[in-house]
Formats: C-alpha cells, sequence, structure tokens
C-alpha cells in the first residue's frame, strides 16, 4: 500500500453545510410544495451546469422561460444564495489543522465560479489548503474524471498517494477508478473515526 501524502476534500456536504432548502423553508408555506419545487424546477441537475461554468444569470434566464410562473422564485436561488449556507460543519472542520501538520491538503469542489469566493472570504479555514480546483473556473465538474486529472496534473499529485473525501458516491467511485483511497462521507459518518483507521489522525 502506497503511503498517503495528500489529503482533498470536497467542501458541499464535508465542510460547508449547503442546502437550498435553508433558504426556500421560508418562502413556501408546505414543505411537500418546496420539495416539489426543488425536483422538478430549480433541480440538482440544473443547478450542476451552474457549477460546471454557465452563468448565474443564463442559468436563471432558462428557466424562468421554461418555468415563468415560477420565475420569481427562481430568482431567488442566486439573489438568496447565501441563506443557503447554513455554516460550516466544526467537527470535520476542526481536523484541518491537525492534518496539515502532516499531509498536503486540497480541495476539488463542485461549485460555481460566482458563489465560491463568497464562502471562500467567509471561512478561514480555506486558507490551510495548499490549492483548490473549482469546477465553474474549469467548466469540468465531478464524476468526470478529466477535473481529477487536472488536479493531479496541475499540482504534481499522485492518486495512488492521495485520499479523497466526498459525500457523492458518483464522485467517490469515480475517484476509485483513478486510483485514490477514498473516505465516503454519509449522514452518520465519524470523519475523524474513518481517518484515524486509515491511521491518518
Amino acid at each position: 500500500m502506497n503511503q498517503i501524502d495528500t489529503i482533498i476534500f470536497d467542501f458541499g456536504g464535508v465542510l460547508i453545510d449547503w442546502n437550498p432548502r435553508y433558504m426556500y423553508r421560508d418562502e413556501f408555506e408546505e414543505s411537500s410544495a418546496m420539495e416539489q419545487f426543488l425536483s422538478e424546477v430549480c433541480t440538482d441537475d440544473w443547478n450542476l451546469q451552474q457549477d460546471k461554468g454557465r452563468s448565474l444569470a443564463e442559468g436563471t434566464r432558462i428557466l424562468q422561460e421554461r418555468f415563468p410562473e415560477h420565475a420569481a422564485k427562481i430568482r431567488l436561488y442566486y439573489d438568496q444564495w447565501e441563506k443557503m449556507v447554513k455554516g460550516d460543519i466544526p467537527q470535520n472542520v476542526a481536523l484541518l489543522q491537525k492534518l496539515k501538520e502532516k499531509y498536503k491538503l486540497y480541495g476539488l469542489t463542485n461549485w460555481s465560479a460566482e458563489t465560491f469566493p463568497i464562502v471562500f472570504k467567509r471561512y478561514s479555514f480555506f486558507q490551510l489548503f495548499d490549492g483548490i480546483v473549482v469546477s465553474g473556473q474549469e467548466n469540468l465538474i465531478k464524476p468526470d474524471k478529466k477535473i481529477f486529472e487536472l488536479m493531479l496534473e496541475h499540482y504534481h499529485l499522485e492518486a495512488e498517494n492521495a485520499l479523497f473525501i466526498d459525500d457523492n458516491i458518483n464522485n467517490i467511485n469515480a475517484a476509485k477508478e483513478l486510483g485514490f483511497s477514498t473516505i465516503h462521507v454519509q449522514e452518520k459518518t465519524d470523519l475523524q473515526m474513518e481517518l484515524s483507521a486509515w491511521g491518518l489522525i
């Protein structure tokens, strides 16, 4: 087994608690109506296109033309985007300083190039990273293997020596196929315990 010297973090769901429901729950009287809106109108797949580099204005315009009856609520998605960020995930963020003492830390995130600077300025822990690849800046999104390969090439990393941490199983599977060690963060995952099991903390 190769020696792990690099740890790569996804951000949303691992270090940052982001969810559109934090904003939209105040805009709908019934949670069922909110869930229908998020599953049929402002979907994850639609948001992912902004993460892939489409502008927020263009993404909003396309959806408003398709669903004119929801135009006002669609506009809120990015106008009120900051309300979707509840905060950091403290028990995971607390591990970064200790890990930084022994490992190179990198970020690989599906995030809009327009909204990522907002959280980057808000949370000082981002300064601990040796480098960050943001999908919206590269016009590539996980689980496309090209974005993993871009990170490896840009920062002169070896997949065999890197541990990749993400909450999306499709991203985890893509990383595994490229030779990364992985931790899949789920709702009940104790990240400190997982890292300890790897002998990393």
